[in-house]
């Protein structure tokens, strides 16, 4: 399953341009799946039978990443962009990124610090005050390669390090991605629906629709979440902890889960031995908050990694959390088709 996490994240899929990434699960899930829908937003909806009808559950994923978009080409053949998704500022001087279907490689610039009063030095440069660097001598010569409206995509290497560490970009939220591959893939104890969906990360888009077609009684989301366990934090400010399990949702920005459904995948993690943990802070949100309000409404739980530098090209997390998600959502279908 890491190296199917390895190749997902590599893949570059910024919000409403996900189609390299849905093109790689179709080609996967298409041999195990037995109803394969892509909607008119782009997202997948596949339906795996499994051993008995228990009730209509989906499980699901996004498919997109955070990313940049081109919004102007200056005189001298610089690119001018803005945030496709929540990103801080403070991680995109330097970096390389690729735009547009061509992968065209680029950098992330300011202006120079010898240039910089004594102030501005104590802040941030503002996204607005950036540019990407093409390699272009003017806006002509900038324009036959590169369009507004084209997005960027960090570079993205993927590697295992140190002690079970993953680093990679899009972590959130290829790894959810892989996991629904691998359960597709695999004997499953009940018929369940898999949602891929499109543009999480500008607001739950996707699963909204996704949602409103499946209509499940019951969802899990499965999702990356902020880790700050860092030398320099220290007690709830933490949020939560790489290494010490699933982040089984409570609550967060979009959604209160659901109590009971909480209580049972927590009661399924202590049964089997998982390691679990929750967010020591209400913040941020997921596809819940789109899929809890869809329809009649939906019953919604939620599994999530915890990330180091979330929505970063340097974001990393324990492989041994990832094989937590995966082994706790097995062990749960079992209880919910029993």
């Amino acid at each position: 399953m890491i190296e199917t996490v390895k190749t997902l994240c590599a893949l570059n899929g910024v919000s409403g341009s996900e189609d390299a990434v849905r093109d790689y699960i179709l080609t996967r899930v298409m041999p195990y799946a037995d109803k394969i829908d892509t909607d008119a937003m782009g997202n997948v909806l596949v339906f795996k039978k499994g051993a008995k009808d228990a009730g209509k559950i989906m499980l699901a994923a996004h498919m997109d990443e955070v990313g940049l978009i081109i919004t102007h080409i200056t005189d001298e053949g610089y690119l001018k962009f803005s945030a496709v998704g929540g990103i801080d500022r403070r991680v995109l001087l330097g970096k390389k990124v690729f735009i547009g279907e061509k992968a065209l490689p680029g950098i992330i610039g300011v202006r120079a610090i010898h240039l910089v009063s004594a102030e501005e030095e104590k802040k941030s440069p503002a996204i607005d005050e950036m540019y990407i660097d093409i390699g272009a001598p003017d806006r002509d010569a900038a324009l036959k390669l590169v369009s507004p409206g084209d997005v960027a995509a960090f570079e993205g290497s993927v590697y295992e390090y140190g002690d079970g560490w993953i680093k990679a970009k899009a972590l959130d939220d290829r790894m959810g991605c892989a996991i629904m591959i691998k359960l597709i893939e695999s004997n499953l104890p009940c018929d369940t629906w898999f949602a891929f969906t499109v543009q999480e990360e500008v607001g739950v888009r996707g699963a909204a629709t996704a949602a409103y077609a499946l209509a499940p009684d019951t969802a899990i989301v499965i999702e990356g979440t902020t880790a700050a366990d860092f030398p320099s934090v220290s007690g709830e400010k933490r949020i939560t902890i790489c290494g010490d399990g699933a982040v089984i949702s409570l609550m967060d920005g979009g959604a209160i889960y659901d109590r009971k459904l909480f209580a049972a995948i927590r009661d399924t993690a202590d049964k089997n031995g998982i390691k679990w943990q929750i967010k020591s802070r209400v913040a941020g949100g997921t596809d819940a908050a789109a899929i809890q309000r869809a329809g009649a409404g939906v019953t919604v739980g939620g599994l999530s990694l915890p990330v180091r530098n979330i929505h970063s090209p340097t974001s990393h997390a324990k492989i041994s959390d990832i094989e937590a998600i995966y082994a706790l959502i097995t062990k749960y279908l079992e209880e919910y088709s029993a």
